[in-house]
């Protein structure tokens, strides 16, 4: 169980969440980020399972429709994994990248909507 004070408040959490990768693709793609950014995104990964998922910024964000980043820094650049959650508090990894421009492409989000919708069964 860990307990945390936030502002004078107490917060209990006695769940811990697990992570998984959509595959085993992702999975090697995620921790094959360089070494800084990697280490970055261990340590967001060890507060979500620690917390869940809902750190907000500047670890994690909601990208619409059920997706959201894990915000990872290093001295190498910046790299995004995109996850939801799903029942039984797992979340999934469901695409990674290092970024190369400010914003996020279109086309990595679609991705991830795309593999959330068929993890959750279409919904």
């Amino acid at each position: 169980m860990i307990t945390l004070t936030i502002n004078g408040t107490r917060i209990i959490n006695n769940i811990t969440w697990n992570i998984s990768f959509y595959n085993e693709k992702i999975e090697k793609q995620t921790l094959g980020f360089p070494k800084g950014i990697l280490a970055s995104l261990i340590h967001i990964l060890e507060l979500i399972e620690e917390l869940g998922p809902n750190l907000g910024k500047p670890h994690t964000a909601p990208m619409g429709k059920g997706v959201f980043e894990i915000r990872a820094r290093g001295k190498e650049g910046i790299g995004r994994s995109f996850f939801c959650s799903i029942q039984n508090d797992e979340i999934v990894i469901l695409h990674s990248i290092i970024k190369k421009t400010q914003k996020t492409p279109k086309k990595d989000l679609e991705l991830a909507i795309k593999r959330m919708k068929e993890i959750k069964g279409g919904k």
